[in-house]
């Protein structure tokens, strides 16, 4: 109850001061398990009868009950997370996976192989159709709403889409790494074709997440068993048999293309020489020179075994009857270290030591690491030679 009180004559056209006396003590409003208690005070009026009331809120918790809560669900928090396609995020984790096992396990190893293909051959093209194909596939009595609906395939098509994808995605990447500048290593490829896999599978997490729940495509492998008994099962056995007969041809396909590599890199060597030009050629070296004449070669050695290697060149001058060696003389031997993927090469001058007139063979034999007790043509890892006659002077 407000009382007021005024004091004197106070003019026409002026409010009059009012004096509020608050009561003790209000009761609690409850509002749901708190409770609120309000104190107010009118301090004063002012000429234009605005009041100035100064107020204090109390928030307490009411009789048997608790201070309200605005705590927010875990589940709410992380609903992104809840959401986020499980097929996706499995195809993501196997690229990275795949791409850390092929870097890093030996050649030749069964592990090697049997991650490759997945990483070359489905994962980039299932990637690919979650972009291309965010929804379900539609039901025959869908067709009047179908313009207002993404487009969508099932999961049987998915794969079978995936491998034919993939299949168009790697050459993609062969043929653009050189154009990038970093060259077709094992590793590069790996890389790309990983990460690659990544990027392009988050594109399709967005893409699938803004489609309708009841149009999205989802994973549910016990809901995709239950209707095989169903009118569809005609069309799931002629998928599933597609799929089948697509991935016996792409695993015949990866054995032809991928065990050669699974098998071992390769080493190569060559001579070279400077032409009159000073250019730097192959296949003209000289095949005559005069007695104690140097002959300046160029030996080049290129590593593709997935690995650095150490390498040794020994350089031989060979007298050969009836086209066996009977007489070997080493002339000079060169050790080399190459990266994978590199080649190394290096100017040298050899001297031969046959007599004039004679003909001799030079031979370059390369080994990985130290050469045997006696070097042969035949015991090396690569060989490569050419034929010189010493002239009379």
């Amino acid at each position: 109850m407000l009382e007021c009180e005024r004091s004197g004559p106070a003019p026409a056209r002026r409010s009059a001061l009012l004096v509020v006396r608050p009561r003790a003590e209000q009761q609690p409003i409850a509002i749901g398990s708190a409770a609120i208690t309000k104190n107010r005070k009118v301090v004063r009026s002012d000429e234009n009868a605005t009041r100035i009331v100064r107020a204090e809120i109390e928030r307490r918790p009411a009789a048997g009950g608790s201070p309200m809560s605005h705590e927010t669900s875990p589940w709410t928090r992380f609903g992104v997370v809840r959401r986020y396609p499980v097929d996706l995020a499995a195809v993501s984790i196997g690229a990275v996976v795949a791409y850390l096992l092929v870097t890093t396990v030996e050649i030749g190893s069964t592990l090697r192989l049997l991650v490759t293909g997945p990483l070359a051959l489905f994962l980039p093209g299932y990637a690919l159709v979650s972009v291309l194909f965010p929804a379900d596939k539609r039901e025959a009595n869908e067709a009047a709403a179908a313009e207002r609906r993404p487009r969508g395939i099932d999961g049987t098509e998915r794969v079978g889409l995936a491998f034919v994808l993939s299949l168009a995605v790697v050459p993609l990447v062969v043929l653009l790494l050189p154009l990038l500048g970093l060259g077709l290593t094992t590793t590069a490829i790996a890389a790309a074709l990983g990460f690659g896999t990544v990027a392009i599978a988050q594109v399709g997490v967005v893409r699938r997440l803004r489609v309708p729940d009841g149009d999205r495509f989802t994973v549910s492998p016990l809901a995709s068993l239950g209707t095989l008994g169903g009118e569809g099962t005609t069309a799931a056995a002629s998928s599933i048999l597609l799929v089948l007969a697509i991935g016996t041809a792409v695993s015949a396909l990866l054995v032809a293309f991928l065990l050669p590599v699974a098998a071992g890199g390769f080493t190569e060597l060559a001579l070279y020489s400077e032409d009159e030009d000073g250019e730097v050629v192959a296949g003209v070296l000289p095949d005559e020179i005069e007695p104690g004449e140097s002959i300046p070669l160029t030996i080049a050695i290129e590593n593709q075994e997935g690995a650095e290697r150490d390498y040794t060149a020994v350089v031989q001058e060979q007298t050969l009857e009836d086209g066996t060696v009977v007489d070997r003389t080493e002339l000079r031997r060169i050790d080399a270290t190459v990266s994978d993927g590199a080649t190394g090469s290096g100017e040298r001058t050899i001297t031969p030591t046959a007599a004039a007139g004679e003909t001799v063979r030079i031979s370059v034999l390369l080994y990985e690491g130290d050469p045997p007790a006696t070097p042969t043509n035949g015991n090396a890892a690569e060989e490569t030679h050419f034929w010189v006659t010493v002239t009379e002077e």
